[in-house]
């Protein structure tokens, strides 16, 4: 057995995955979630080619302005996720949680306008059953929206067990997440 810095699981050999910053298997979580959240997308614009007039009238409702509010805050998110790297690299731990605190804020504040367009959509008796653009509206948002949940749990206990390994793992993540939005979004709300 080597003297390296893998101490979690001697003589794991990752093969081309070794390479990748942070956890291996953090690495074929978030290939899954982009091949999940890729098929959902295919499926979206399948569906819209059938569908196009009522696509456009019903994405015509999306509060837009909320949507790109919730992709700054995302943004800025994964900016104080690449902080905490960075710090933690220095091995300045005040400061690496620090800034996953605050890309986990910015995170609660992406869930709380998500929640206020969910509330106005159903104030307006929108729901999946109204047509197939809001059934994937509430379907790729959502389960885009259960993702930041999830990245915040990730942030909140790598800010806990915060190595540089954990910490590098867990923003992985949470870039990922940014990433989808930054597909998402255009393709959901502005996309006609």
């Amino acid at each position: 057995m080597s003297q390296t810095s893998e101490p979690d699981i001697p003589n794991a050999d990752w093969g081309p995955l070794a390479g990748l910053p942070g956890n291996p298997i953090m690495w074929v979580l978030i290939a899954g979630e982009l091949l999940a959240f890729g098929a959902m997308f295919v499926a979206f614009s399948l569906v819209r080619l059938g569908e196009p007039e009522m696509f456009t009238e019903a994405q015509s409702h999306l509060n837009r302005l909320a949507g790109a509010i919730n992709t700054m805050v995302l943004l800025t998110s994964g900016f104080f996720a690449a902080l905490a790297v960075h710090y933690q690299r220095l091995d300045k731990t005040g400061l690496t949680r620090l800034a996953l605190g605050g890309a986990i804020c910015f995170g609660l504040v992406f869930l709380g306008v998500k929640w206020v367009e969910y509330a106005r959509k159903a104030a307006e008796g929108i729901s999946t059953e109204t047509n197939s653009f809001y059934m994937f509206y509430y379907l790729t948002t959502g389960f885009h929206a259960m993702h930041v949940v999830f990245g915040i749990l990730i942030l909140l206990l790598v800010s806990w067990k915060n190595s540089l390994e954990n910490v590098v793992t867990g923003t992985a993540f949470w870039h990922m997440v940014d990433l989808i939005w930054v597909i998402l979004f255009p393709l959901i709300y502005l996309v006609r």
